[in-house]
């Protein structure tokens, strides 16, 4: 028994060795892009991404379809694309180049191509409209030009060279330089010898710092945005200051005359000048019309903005920037994961307000801000199919796009409004309601909700457009958007406008005698949004030079996605803040 339990034994051991050796042989052959780390000679893989036009930058295609060639190597098994990567239109395919870590190659001709007709064409077309190519090496990008027309002689002519300079500090590449040579005349009949050459240079660059490159310091940190910063800010503690005193000042007389109202006999008070935001207590916290979709939304703005601030805080700790797709990647992580919240705060508001569909409100809640940009994407892919871009989602995202609404957001919604109904559902406002609703008056034409909702967002607008002109450069030219604390500063000047702005507004219409606040409220802080979308389009007119269908739908489509959403979170705010003032004003005076 004793000598079969060996025999048994040692084989199992050796197995497992065996197995051990393996997987630490594994672990130290897999040195690759994903840990960023190399071991001397070891392959190091060149991906080609896109190409397009250099004024259109969400124009893409893939890298091939230009009548390119690829290497001779044809092999690779490690890239595996991920969902943010799919929906940006990355489409990486591998060069077939052959590089190794350390070792320099020389120039090596990929091989020789013989312009047809159709390719001629294709190739004078991407010159002719400054197509630009992207490709990535370790996780860096580089860009190159395809080729360049000749203001001598009007001809077109293609790079056929790319000569690679790559810096390592190491076993980490931390520098890549692109050079590009070899002009080639594009006509029919030509032959064309496409070539590489790498160059490996020791560097003392370290890792943590190798995308400093790639920032533009003196475009983000200019004396410009660090003075809009500062005059945003001075306008802040100017308003808040203006507000504070006119509200207490104003609130200390309506105080006044009130308590001195109610020393008055019933006769002299029917007969007296009775006005003010006092007259409408028993209307002012009436439910506003379309409870749901006013519910469905406040809970959105609460969760975009717990996204917005989240996202910052980890692109400030982590430098999202840095690597590819990872802002994207966070953003829906965190999306999903902050679904609770919407449904708390949508939920329990519906339920204060009276509301009994609350299935229906959750839904709405869930998939207002999902089906809007699902929606804008989905029309928006259409002409990109048509186009034959990088940017058409393909099916199979579309699909996870919607395991992730049905599978997670949805149920996590369910579970917030459930908690924020019972915990948080009852009524509790410091005034009853009449049953029957006073008749709003007549007043003066400023005075009205519409002119106070247009009105409203000029000062919010006013402290963030600045920032909306660097915003708006990084995602729509090739600028990499680093600074974030700028952001998160911009951020809480605009909540603090906001909130000012909006208190001011409806203490106007209350003290009209108009008790329609809820929705003024909102509107009046989300028109900051239009504001910001009629922006977008002198941006679009005379700071770009976009041009062709498909870049101008995918713009405005997705400028009016980001307008809508920051009137979502401007309108939250905005609500929140006058909601806690009228409750303030209502419970510190006597109601008969």
């Amino acid at each position: 028994m004793g000598s079969s339990a060996t025999k048994t034994t040692v084989p199992f051991r050796a197995i497992c060795l065996c197995l051990l050796i393996a997987s630490c042989y594994v672990s130290l052959s897999q040195a690759d892009e994903h840990n960023h780390k190399y071991n001397d000679r070891e392959e190091v893989v060149l991906w080609m991404n896109t190409v397009g036009p250099y004024h259109n930058r969400q124009e893409t295609y893939a890298y091939f379809s230009l009548p390119f060639c690829s290497g001779q190597k044809s092999s690779i098994s490690h890239y595996h694309e991920t969902l943010s990567e799919a929906l940006q239109g990355v489409e990486l395919e591998f060069s077939g180049y052959e590089m190794e870590f350390k070792s320099d190659a020389p120039k090596s001709v990929i091989c020789m191509v013989t312009l047809q007709e159709e390719s001629a064409k294709a190739f004078t077309y991407a010159v002719k409209n400054e197509y630009w190519y992207q490709m990535y090496i370790d996780g860096l990008p580089i860009w190159g030009k395809v080729g360049e027309r000749d203001e001598r002689d009007g001809k077109y002519y293609i790079f056929t060279h790319k000569k690679f300079a790559i810096g390592y500090n190491g076993q980490q590449i931390v520098d890549i330089t692109l050079t590009t040579e070899g002009r080639e005349e594009l006509k029919p009949g030509s032959h064309i010898n496409f070539s590489y050459e790498v160059n490996w240079n020791p560097s003392k660059v370290e890792f943590k710092n190798r995308f400093d490159k790639y920032l533009d310091p003196n475009f983000f940190q200019h004396r410009i945005h660090w003075f809009s910063i500062f005059n945003s800010f001075m306008m802040v503690i100017f308003l808040v200051g203006l507000v504070s005193m006119i509200l207490m000042r104003t609130l200390r007389k309506d105080y006044a005359r009130y308590s001195k109202d109610e020393e008055v006999d019933d006769m002299e008070r029917d007969l007296g000048d009775e006005y003010g935001w006092k007259q409408v207590h028993g209307d002012v916290f009436r439910s506003p019309p379309n409870t749901l979709l006013f519910s469905a939304l406040v809970g959105a703005g609460y969760q975009l903005i717990s996204v917005v601030f989240c996202v910052i805080m980890f692109a400030i700790v982590g430098e999202l920037y840095t690597e590819r797709g990872s802002m994207l990647s966070t953003a829906i992580f965190v999306y999903a994961a902050t679904s609770p919240i919407n449904g708390y705060f949508g939920g329990s508001l519906y339920a204060r307000l009276g509301g009994r569909m609350w299935i229906r409100q959750m839904l709405v809640s869930a998939f207002t801000v999902p089906v809007s940009v699902c929606g804008t994407a989905f029309l928006i892919n259409f002409i990109a199919i048509g186009y034959h871009a990088s940017r058409a989602i393909p099916f199979g995202t579309m699909v996870a796009v919607t395991c992730i609404c049905l599978f997670v957001i949805l149920p996590l919604t369910l579970v917030g409004t459930v908690v924020g109904r019972n915990l948080d559902g009852q009524p509790d406002f410091p005034c009853r309601v009449n049953a029957v609703p006073r008749p709003i008056p007549e007043k003066k034409w400023y005075m009205e909700p519409l002119i106070i909702v247009l009105l409203g967002g000029v000062l919010p607008f006013g402290s963030i457009f600045i920032e909306m002109y660097f915003i708006f450069t990084s995602f729509w030219a090739y600028k990499i958007y680093y600074v974030y604390g700028f952001m998160l500063l911009v951020f809480s000047i605009l909540t603090v406008v906001t909130v000012c702005v909006t208190i001011v507004c409806t203490y106007f219409l209350l003290n009209a005698e108009d008790y329609r606040w809820h929705w003024t409220s909102f509107m009046a802080a989300g028109s900051t949004s239009i504001y910001v979308y009629a922006y977008s389009f002198y941006y679009f007119f005379f700071k770009t030079k976009m041009f062709g269908l498909f870049q101008t739908a995918f713009y405005f489509g997705y400028m009016a996605l980001f307008s809508g959403a920051l009137g979502i979170i401007c309108g939250t705010v905005g609500y929140v803040g006058t909601n806690l003032f009228v409750r303030k004003i209502y419970s510190n005076v006597k109601i008969d």
